[in-house]
């Protein structure tokens, strides 16, 4: 692809749809190389929007709204960043020579809810997971229960991003309040959960996976190196790397990933999430963009995710390459209020190592993310506790 000028008829057109802290990285990144960013969201002064040329606010799940959108941008890159958006229409979009999607219409549908991607995995690829069941009313999610082997168990929204609607579902009491739950932090009107029986893992990983083009312009796959990460109520509050892992588990890892994002096609990087024990792997998601756990290659690798997504999207050679261990934690809002302010900054940078990513969010919540301290260190012991440390010195306030 021949890179332009932004703002004139050479320039390399790219619209975000979602427009969070990880779209904000990849504007900035794409915006490096040369191309016009066109930021879209549900809501006004999304991040992104913050430093893209132009800002759109629409219903990402308004076919109507979303045609009429590109349609008048007329991108030549379409970059989902969320999975609430109208993926049918992107699909047509995309067969009708109106822009690429990326990497696929067809793995943004797929993965836009978990029921798609799981049965992709397990029941297409034969990938081992762990057991499963869908559910569309509270007497189906009891059943689907005890199908995956009973308690404990995990359920989870079809469609929902960073923990939202996430329940760990200890005996049949606590049935009805999963299924609130996830009809509350579900993105679609539709009732609709997986509930997943408990593996016994010894951790969790994301294998950044990148498809690009190579010298020779056929799609090559890479991986950086893995992603350790701890969550809270299914959201991320910390993430390290590199997680340390077996050859074989490692091997296994990345084939798993080489397989589910070679049937995903297209280019870009991909967030495989998969649990670990011992030699052994199962498959839990994927994100066909990129992850919050991968913030933390802003302080690990020569590129990071978000500029190997741009990349990778341009046709242009990724370097995963890492360049030191370290880690990132996650600065929550800790209160209701619009545009707040952040104490401790000083403090907090004068952690060795340290750094920050702001997101510049204009409303806060309690458990909304509003940043992420970053660092860097002899090991990854060392970065996590200097990102935590960090963390812990940004006070949220109201303005």
């Amino acid at each position: 692809m021949r890179l332009g000028t932004p703002l004139s008829p050479s320039a390399v057109r790219v619209m975000l749809l979602g427009s969070g802290e990880l779209g904000k990285e990849v504007a900035i990144e794409l915006q490096r190389l040369g191309c016009e960013v066109i930021a879209v969201d549900r809501y006004a002064g999304a991040p992104a929007m913050q430093v893209a040329h132009r800002s759109h606010v629409i219903a990402m799940t308004d076919a109507t709204a979303l045609r009429a959108l590109v349609l008048a941008e007329c991108p030549h890159l379409i970059v989902p960043e969320i999975e609430a958006i109208a993926t049918d229409e992107l699909v047509k979009l995309e067969a009708e020579g109106v822009a690429t999607v990326i990497p696929t219409a067809r793995a943004a549908q797929l993965t836009m809810n978990r029921e798609g991607i799981r049965r992709l995995a397990a029941e297409t690829l034969g990938l081992a997971t762990s057991p499963y069941a869908f559910a569309s009313s509270e007497a189906e999610l009891a059943e689907g229960a005890a199908k995956v082997a009973g308690f404990p168990c995990f359920v989870k929204p079809v469609m929902s991003s960073s923990g939202k609607g996430q329940s760990y579902v200890e005996g049949p009491e606590g049935i009805a309040a999963a299924w609130r739950y996830a009809l509350e932090g579900g993105r679609v009107e539709q009732p609709r959960v997986i509930v997943e029986g408990k593996i016994e893992f010894d951790f969790e990983i994301t294998l950044l996976t990148v498809r690009s083009k190579g010298a020779g312009g056929e799609i090559e796959t890479s991986f950086c190196a893995p992603i350790g990460h701890r969550q809270v109520k299914g959201d991320y509050v910390e993430s390290w790397q590199p997680q340390a892992m077996s050859p074989a588990a490692l091997q296994s890892a990345q084939d798993i990933a080489a397989k589910v994002t070679g049937e995903l096609g297209g280019l870009g990087i991909f967030g495989v999430e998969l649990f670990v024990r011992g030699d052994e792997v199962w498959f839990s998601e994927v994100s066909p963009r990129p992850h919050d756990t991968g913030l933390v290659t802003l302080a690990t690798q020569y590129q990071s995710e978000f500029a190997l997504h741009a990349r990778a999207i341009l046709g242009l050679p990724t370097d995963v390459a890492q360049r030191e261990p370290g880690a990132s934690a996650v600065i929550y809002g800790g209160m209701e209020a619009q545009g707040v302010a952040f104490e401790g900054v000083a403090e907090s940078l004068s952690v060795p190592g340290s750094d920050l990513r702001l997101f510049g969010k204009p409303e806060s919540f309690e458990r909304r993310r509003m940043g992420v301290a970053l660092a860097r260190g002899a090991d990854v012991d060392q970065a996590r506790e200097r990102a935590r440390d960090a963390a812990d010195r940004v006070k949220p306030v109201k303005a």
